[in-house]
């Protein structure tokens, strides 16, 4: 029988690439949407043929327990979130509404649908959807070691991160409560020509490409010495649906297992297009995080071992990926005045 699988957040990087993921192991694919005319919906307009979305939101804890009722998933991908960090310091609510409050309104759709009493023992008659949990490497924060690894201790350094440790706390208690097979993935940064703009890789190739044919003089950033474990988005999703396949669930941390600072991200970026970064990049501390994270690195040890699964991109291939697609946005948005960079791909 066809699979099906509902993804919260489709619309987003992930989302679009888990759906095009799935859409080619044979999956139905359904969408949560918050209104059916929504314009985010463009954003995944090369597969609308193949899709089907169901009005939800992550605050309406009614909608959500009729989306989960009317598309009676065998798998459901929780992705949706409010994502940039930088932000959670000035909407902390709603953050910890979306990104905390979010996941446990879907836990309790998939257990009440799913006919899970207060009890673990259910027998046969309870319908056994599986749950992912988009969890975070914003989690570690302020890092106990390096590197992070599934049994690190969090101490996150942001509202976005502590929202992120709820969500991940919630999932296993509710799998340890009530037996569900319910994971959360510690993705740490992934990256792709889909990114928001807002995003700093994406801010790189963006504003490389824009000074490489003359839009823009200067590129703004904040901390350059920051180090993270970036890898390629449309690797990561394969991880998110290999940890629903296994016997039993389990959380595993996803990255790539090697550091990189922002000034190395930078200097790759400009150097595809043949300029040296130095004459172009200045800090502005408006963009210095409150309480900055310093160093992210997965400890890939039990991903690689227990599903075989690695990245296939490497930093330096990610990076210049990024820059070539926004060349030819920037291209486009030069001739035509029409640019869509951060709601298209």
């Amino acid at each position: 029988m066809t699979k099906r699988a509902l993804i919260t957040g489709i619309t987003g990087q992930d989302g679009s690439y888990l759906a095009e993921h799935l859409l080619k192991q044979g999956y139905q694919v359904w969408g949560l949407m918050r209104g059916q005319a929504n314009p985010r919906k463009m954003r995944v307009s090369r597969l609308m043929s193949e899709l089907s979305f169901v009005d939800g939101d992550l605050m309406d804890q009614a909608s959500l327990v009729s989306a989960v009722d009317l598309v009676q998933p065998d798998e459901v991908y929780n992705l949706g979130a409010i994502s940039f960090v930088p932000m959670s310091w000035q909407q902390a609510e709603l953050v910890t509404e979306v990104n905390a409050m979010g996941v446990l309104r879907v836990l309790e759709a998939i257990r009440i649908v799913s006919g899970l009493s207060s009890s673990r023992h259910n027998g046969a008659s309870a319908k056994n959807i599986r749950f992912y949990q988009a969890s975070s490497s914003e989690m570690y924060g302020k890092a106990a070691e390096t590197p992070q690894r599934e049994t690190t201790i969090f101490h996150p350094r942001s509202p976005y991160g502590v929202a992120k440790a709820y969500g991940h706390f919630i999932t296993r208690n509710y799998r340890e409560s009530f037996g569900m097979y319910a994971v959360g993935g510690i993705l740490f940064n992934h990256e792709s020509p889909r990114r928001g703009a807002e995003f700093v890789t994406r801010k790189i190739s963006l504003g490389v490409a824009k000074i490489a044919q003359g839009l823009q003089d200067k590129l703004a950033l904040g901390n350059l010495d920051a180090l993270r474990d970036w890898g390629f988005a449309g690797d990561y999703v394969r991880a998110m649906h290999m940890m629903l396949q296994q016997d039993e669930p389990e959380d595993y941390v996803v990255g790539t297992g090697e550091m990189h600072s922002v000034r190395d991200a930078v200097r790759l970026a400009f150097e595809h297009v043949g300029l040296n970064w130095e004459d172009y990049v200045y800090i502005d501390p408006v963009l210095v995080r409150p309480a900055e994270v310093e160093i992210l690195c997965a400890d890939t040890t039990r991903v690689r071992g227990e599903l075989g699964w690695k990245p296939e991109v490497d930093f330096s291939s990610l990076m210049k990926m990024m820059v070539e697609a926004d060349l030819k946005h920037v291209a486009t948005e030069h001739e035509y005045g029409d640019l869509l960079a951060a709601a298209s791909w």
